[in-house]
């Protein structure tokens, strides 16, 4: 580990060489140069400092929080600047052959400043990114409207409206009163159900409280629902004692009762309109390793006629392919969160791109497959680096078709 800590460490003091040559070439004023070292010297000591302390035992989210902005905001950009440094670099070799083999010399040092100049620049936008995405992008929140066909829809059920709410990660804010705006979105759509698809905190049922209010508020003529996420569980942190941890899950079950919601553990619930019924399906987190599986399926469904009406909430997207678009049970839809969208990413109308895919196939929208479809939801709130960028929180309405 110490061998590792200090290759990493060389490697880190020869790329913040490589940039200085950047900052030279731009900023001749030495004050200028002195500040960009000095400041580069407090946010290395302020991570590291950080880094020597994050530790299981932490019961709060923020110093992860902090610690992620200033990478992804002041680290991660300079790789921009190392690129074009690479790319100048590249023609000076070509050129040093050129003149070698022909004697004629040659020498272009506009290009370097202006490739430095270009590094610099969308390195400062990336990190105007990142903390704008901290700031305001996680309060950008939207409402994305999705039709869905299910199989055996009852007549009573055609045009029947549900929100669905993922990954809210309650101690990931510092201001919950800023989400106020979002839950009015929520009003605002009149739907019939609302279901809220795992991951309420971050480790710790009490992070609720600040947010209890906000979820109490959310109407809903014929309820809501929730299921647990990864989280939720609080796997990730250290317990003073197994009955603590034990006692975790059934305190986030009763302040989620408190504000109105249902948690439905490997269990069902029918919606009964005029004599008519949908099947809404609730399992416990089933993800793949390391993610925990303890999702029931079998139980879950157990007493549900084969060919009624079903909506299945399942936190972790992989659960459909691995198991669920191949359950007897013929389950026409189900709603998962848990990819966030990696929080980051280009998520247009024709071109979605997060760095998340290369580890979730299915990790935002609406997918089909062998006649049954999976919504992944966006998420409504952030872990991790606490912001977005490009990929916006997310509520989802759902019109059953």
């Amino acid at each position: 580990m110490k061998q590792f800590f200090l290759i990493f460490t060389g490697i880190l003091f020869l790329l913040e060489f490589y940039i200085y040559q950047a900052l030279k070439t731009v900023v001749s004023n030495p004050y200028g140069r002195i500040a960009y070292i000095a400041i580069n010297a407090l946010v290395y000591i302020f991570l590291v400092y950080n880094l020597l302390f994050i530790n299981r035992s932490d019961r709060d989210h923020h110093r992860v929080q902090v610690s992620a902005t200033v990478v992804l905001a002041v680290l991660l950009p300079k790789l921009f600047i190392v690129f074009f440094l690479l790319i100048d670099d590249i023609f000076r070799l070509l050129q040093f052959g050129f003149s070698y083999f022909t004697n004629k010399e040659t020498h272009f040092p506009e290009r370097r400043k202006f490739l430095s100049l270009a590094g610099l620049a969308i390195a400062g936008v990336f990190t105007s990114l990142f903390l704008d995405g901290v700031a305001f992008g996680k309060y950008r929140h939207r409402v994305r409207k999705v039709k869905v066909k299910i199989k055996n829809l009852p007549e009573s059920f055609k045009g029947y409206k549900i929100i669905q709410i993922s990954d809210m990660h309650a101690g990931s804010f510092f201001h919950p009163q800023k989400l106020q705006h979002a839950f009015n979105m929520i009003n605002e759509q009149k739907p019939d159900l609302v279901l809220f698809t795992g991951d309420m905190v971050n480790n710790l049922a009490e992070e609720f409280n600040s947010v209890k209010n906000l979820f109490a508020s959310i109407n809903a003529k014929d309820g809501k629902f929730s299921v647990l996420g990864n989280h939720d569980y609080g796997l990730y942190i250290q317990w003073n004692s197994k009955q603590e941890q034990a006692q975790n899950i059934p305190n986030l079950i009763k302040l989620q009762k408190e504000a109105g919601f249902e948690m439905l553990l490997n269990e069902h619930r029918i919606i009964d309109k005029n004599g008519e019924k949908l099947y809404i399906i609730g399992v416990e987190n089933w993800g793949l390793k390391p993610f925990p599986q303890y999702g029931d399926l079998d139980k879950a469904t157990r007493g549900i006629p084969q060919n009624a009406a079903k909506i299945l909430m399942s936190h972790d997207p992989t659960h459909f392919d691995e198991i669920v678009k191949e359950h007897p049970s013929d389950i026409s839809l189900t709603l998962s969160g848990h990819t966030h969208g990696m929080q980051f990413g280009l998520d247009l109308k024709n071109i979605k791109w997060s760095p998340v895919q290369y580890r979730y196939k299915k990790w935002a929208d609406l997918y089909e497959s062998g006649g049954k479809y999976l919504y992944v939801n966006r998420g409504f709130g952030v872990i991790g680096y606490p912001g977005r960028v490009g990929v916006l929180p997310e509520i989802t309405l759902i019109e059953l078709t």
